[in-house]
């Protein structure tokens, strides 16, 4: 079976990394893939170690129609069983594609699950537009199938998978204490982009004030975008040595294994989350977690065993989970071995693996009988 996706760009993102462990898993289990890819920007370098067909065709602009003649050429040079759209202007350049050469389509685009969409949402009409014309819509939550509103009848949700083998070779804790400057016994974390749809006000006033309570912490803040100079500076100047902005790093595991806690306020007035790749990998590393509810957060994190759901915006209740936890050793190892246990039991690359490969059988099935 040979699977060619199309994807808008490599930027660094849950929904670029979900696709290169995608790509890991369907490779291992003898695959054929091939991949498009509409711009020149690759900020993974695992990409180009899959070894597979990749195509780059940079657009002039974002909705550049001169692109579906190059788009046709390959798809019909590559013959692909199966054709998948990882982004939605990818689905809508190959849409008619698809149906002119009559090859099934795999509509993944749902990676996120927000409370509210305004009507004129680019990204909720070009899915709208495309889910008609798709023999499968995949989703990595079901909270995220919900919220746009995908025809149940063809709708699938497949929460991410995590390839252990990222987390094969880390740095030695002490290596990165060092790199860092972090002599507390204690070390909390939230790693995303410093973007409006991550809530890092609330983390990092819940920082300050637990800094100025409490002298054995350290908070990390990961990431780097367009809100990280206005969050260092809500942090005063007796605080700086506790609350430490990191910016963007690539060795991100092994900064996640320093952790006693993993944070991530979300800010739902603009974004719900599917399934947090930051969240896999605070619970892959035994982390317990704190985390905004809202969007596919409940179907990772189960509150009260792996970690804690707080209402958004709660700078208090973060505030007293985190001392819940630093000041109850035996309970914050529990939940921390809890969240290893329910990734490789529900969230091993395997399995998501295995979820694709019986989607793709059963739509080329189905293509075959038509």
């Amino acid at each position: 079976m040979k699977i060619l996706t199309i994807t808008d760009s490599f930027h660094t993102g849950g929904k670029e990394r979900r696709l290169i462990e995608l790509l890991k898993g369907l490779k291992s289990r003898g695959v054929d893939c091939e991949l498009i890819v509409l711009s020149d920007i690759v900020q993974y370098d695992e990409l180009y170690k899959l070894n597979i067909p990749i195509h780059f065709l940079k657009r002039a602009y974002k909705k550049d129609i001169s692109i579906f003649k190059k788009i046709y050429k390959l798809i019909k040079k590559s013959q692909p069983d199966i054709v998948q759209s990882w982004a939605t202007m990818a689905s809508v350049y190959v849409t008619p594609i698809v149906s002119l050469l009559n090859l099934p389509f795999v509509n993944a685009t749902i990676a996120d699950a927000p409370s509210y969409q305004s009507f004129f949402s680019s990204s909720k009409i070009r899915k709208k537009i495309t889910f008609p014309f798709s023999d499968a819509i995949v989703g990595n939550s079901e909270a995220g199938l919900r919220a746009y509103q995908a025809p149940s009848r063809k709708s699938y949700a497949i929460h991410n998978g995590f390839d252990l083998k990222r987390i094969g070779t880390l740095l030695p804790k002490e290596k990165v204490r060092q790199e860092f400057n972090i002599s507390t016994p204690f070390i909390v974390g939230m790693v995303g982009k410093f973007e409006a749809r991550k809530d890092y006000e609330t983390y990092v006033r819940a920082a300050v004030k637990l800094v100025q309570q409490r002298k054995d912490v350290t908070f990390l803040a990961i990431g780097d975008g367009a809100n990280l100079e206005a969050m260092r500076a809500l942090v005063p100047n007796d605080c700086k040595n506790q609350i430490i902005f990191t910016g963007r790093q690539s060795k991100v595991e092994s900064i996640i294994n320093l952790f006693d806690i993993g944070v991530l306020t979300t800010n739902h007035k603009v974004h719900g989350e599917g399934i947090s790749n930051a969240i896999l990998e605070y619970m892959v590393l035994g982390k317990p977690v704190i985390a905004s509810i809202g969007g596919g957060t409940a179907e990772i994190v189960n509150d009260q065993e792996t970690g804690y759901l707080i209402e958004p915006f709660d700078v208090e209740a973060l505030c007293d989970k985190v001392n819940n936890l630093l000041d109850n050793e035996t309970l914050k190892v529990r939940m921390g071995k809890a969240s290893r246990d329910r990734i490789d039991n529900h969230f091993s690359l395997d399995k998501m693996t295995e979820a694709y490969i019986q989607l793709y059988e059963k739509i080329a099935n189905k293509a075959v009988l038509k």
